[in-house]
């Protein structure tokens, strides 16, 4: 479904992203992991055209290809009406504006209003909270609140990839668990690909059907999540279970030696 090929983006004199490559294909939830720096954010920027203001060839290498057509030379609301719907990091909705009309600023590029009412209840099924706070002013939502939201108002364009930045960040581990069930459900009932940068590696690696790793702006390692899981470099490195099962194994060592 989507194809990037040797894409390289600067920051005026900065390379954020040293000629990656990856696939995304359809149905699927691939994940790209690492910390923070690592060009995750940068590479769905770049995917949707978010960056040419800063410079106007972005990427400045590389093609990238969705549903066999290259998109990046195309403008943003051109690639929202192929198929794309990007959920950006920190939860940007509409503060002054009520939740119901959030949801429908996320049907701006359809003509269909029979399919865009049926769309909405359809979102407020998916997110029964939403219904309740339907009327409410978005900026009065708790943090979970305005996930789902920002989630709901981008599938209203009807995506057939959504791309979705950092959706756990600042939410408490219930809250975490809540929106990646959701995540997975829009998946596999909606038929929705789903392109996920994330930081809870643990949390990704457990609902992603693949996963790519990036440090520094590359691409170091791809491969399936139960792999990745039992690899020890990821253990240790972005799971933290070596460092955990290390720390445990002194303080065993420890009551040894001091019962001995």
């Amino acid at each position: 479904m989507l194809k990037v090929r040797n894409i390289e983006t600067w920051y005026d004199l900065i390379r954020a992203l040293h000629g990656i490559s990856f696939d995304v294909e359809q149905g699927a939830i691939v994940a790209l992991l690492g910390s923070n720096g690592a060009g995750k954010s940068t590479t769905l920027k770049t995917i949707m055209r978010l960056l040419y203001d800063l410079k106007e060839e972005q990427p400045e290498k590389g093609t990238i290809e969705f549903l066999g057509e290259r998109i990046d030379r195309k403008d943003t609301d051109e690639i929202v009406r192929m198929g794309i719907s990007y959920v950006p990091e920190g939860r940007e909705v509409f503060p002054e504006l009520t939740v119901m009309e959030n949801i429908q600023m996320g049907a701006y590029t359809r003509r269909d209003k029979k399919g865009v009412k049926e769309d909405v209840q359809k979102m407020l099924e998916h997110f029964p909270i939403l219904r309740e706070r339907k009327n409410q002013q978005a900026g009065y939502l708790s943090g979970g609140e305005q996930q789902m939201l920002v989630i709901g108002r981008a599938l209203m364009s009807r995506p057939k990839l959504l791309m979705l930045d950092e959706p756990s960040l600042g939410l408490s581990p219930l809250l975490t668990r809540e929106i990646f069930t959701i995540i997975r459900e829009i998946n596999e009932r909606e038929g929705v690909t789903i392109l996920l940068v994330e930081q809870n590696v643990n949390m990704a690696l457990k609902y992603a059907h693949f996963a790519y790793l990036m440090e520094n702006g590359r691409i170091v390692r791809a491969d399936k999540p139960e792999i990745l899981r039992e690899d020890e470099d990821v253990k240790e490195f972005y799971l933290g279970i070596a460092k955990e099962a290390s720390v445990k194994g002194f303080k065993r060592y420890r009551r040894k030696v001091r019962f001995r």
